[in-house]
């Protein structure tokens, strides 16, 4: 796996544990306002997760030699 592919898999790994992280610590919201918005900060981090497989498929790459 090359640098790059390996950084955007990182970035996907964090931003879906933080989507993970904010609900388990929010299940317990009641608040519909303080739900919303918690809703719209895990978009963000969906959308982070989409942008970030639209650049890996536009600059994919074959394998290298070594990573035969």
């Amino acid at each position: 796996m090359t640098t790059s592919s390996k950084t955007a898999v990182l970035k996907i790994m964090y931003a879906l544990r933080r989507i993970k992280d904010m609900f388990r610590e929010n299940k317990s919201l009641k608040d519909p306002a303080e739900i919303q918005r918690n809703m719209e900060e895990a978009s963000k981090y969906l959308d982070i997760i989409k942008r970030q497989v639209v650049v890996g498929d536009l600059y994919k790459s074959d394998k290298l030699v070594i990573d035969h």
